[in-house]
């Protein structure tokens, strides 16, 4: 499913236990401190091609053009001809239509909601029967589709499809900001130790239309998870209004870290020696894109290119800043952020919703 673009994991359990026993993490790991991740960004095709292509956001808005195309043969369009892409980036111009505008634009959303809602339980049907996520009892949803009330509709909406086909999991928002989702899971990568006497932690969130970089405050992180973590500095790029090439994009993560580290060393912010990083695709275990970067600029799963090295020896050489650099995939480190609100499951998963569809799969430990 290029729900994203990878598949179940392959790292064997004993490499991961050695690996978490010494507190130090591996890209891509499948063991973590606190969950096994059984599957990620499972690969679901039909006669069509990659199954989550027809659930990302672009989908959605695909959905609202076609219903806006056929209003057109007989009426006017209510939505003032406004093209959807620009409408769509508007989420609270589309959450107003739904709660005060005019009653048929309303009803067209609705229509896109409804015609979104049923391929998403679809596709979410398909990965249910996949091997990596059997009795799965809840799923969060984020990605930049879960912002504002129209995504929160159709989550719920596929929430009530998926139970009247039989599947017995609760769909449900994720509880974080979706911009922050995808820094504050990062604490769900490492074992506390690993942050022990530092308040704070670097944490970069790679996607196919914007790159996030923030300080992640990690004071009083229970071996819970990322209840009480919390984002106090970022910085967003939208690369997509731009196109750059992929040195100028990795120039663009490093000056953004470079930021950060200037303002946390102006505010007294102790930093953990460690960057970590949410990005799309199958991360190999020595932090090469395996596949599954085709959302990003350029060319990142070139033989040779490794993100972590690179982001490393920059760092080292512009602002003489020693520090590990650990990545794994975007959905995994998004659901992370929710381990706080599933401990009362033991088998549970995360969906994406944004330039892709991204998922992850976990047990809880």
């Amino acid at each position: 499913m290029s729900c994203g673009h990878g598949v179940t994991h392959t790292d064997s359990f004993e490499d991961n236990v050695a690996n978490h026993t010494d507190h130090q993490p591996r890209h891509g790991a499948s063991l973590l401190p606190r969950v096994r991740v059984n599957s990620y960004n499972a690969e679901l095709r039909d006669e069509w091609g990659f199954v989550g292509d027809r659930a990302n956001k672009r989908a959605f808005q695909e959905r609202l053009d076609n219903w806006r195309r056929k209003l057109r043969l007989s009426s006017d369009d209510p939505l003032d001809s406004v093209p959807t892409g620009e409408l769509y980036k508007d989420k609270h111009g589309l959450q107003q239509v739904l709660l005060t505008g005019d009653a048929e634009a309303a009803g067209l959303l609705l229509g896109a909601i409804e015609d979104y809602a049923q391929e998403l339980a679809k596709v979410i049907d398909r990965l249910l029967a996949f091997d990596g996520w059997q009795h799965t009892e809840r799923i969060s949803v984020g990605g930049g589709f879960r912002e504002g009330r129209v995504g929160e509709l159709a989550i719920g909406r596929t929430s009530v499809l998926l139970k009247t086909m039989g599947r017995k999991i609760d769909l449900v928002p994720i509880r974080h900001h979706p911009d922050d989702a995808g820094l504050i899971g990062c604490v769900g990568l490492i074992a506390p130790e690993v942050l022990s006497g530092n308040s704070s932690l670097l944490a970069i969130d790679i996607g196919g239309t914007n790159f996030r970089a923030g300080i992640v405050a990690t004071d009083g992180v229970s071996t819970a998870g990322c209840r009480r973590a919390r984002v106090t500095a970022r910085k967003v790029w939208r690369h997509a209004d731009e196109q750059p090439t992929r040195d100028d994009a990795v120039r663009k993560l490093v000056d953004m870290l470079g930021t950060l580290l200037e303002r946390a060393a102006q505010e007294g912010v102790t930093l953990a020696p460690l960057v970590c990083v949410a990005c799309p695709g199958r991360i190999a275990s020595d932090g090469s894109i395996e596949r599954g970067g085709q959302n990003l600029p350029g060319d990142w799963e070139a033989a040779g290119f490794n993100l972590p090295s690179i982001l490393h020896q920059q760092l080292v050489r512009d602002f003489d800043w020693v520090a590990s650099v650990l990545m794994h995939n975007d959905a995994v480190v998004q659901g992370l952020s929710e381990l706080p609100f599933m401990r009362d499951v033991e088998h549970w998963g995360a969906l994406t919703i944004g330039t892709g569809l991204g998922n992850a799969h976990f047990t809880n430990r």
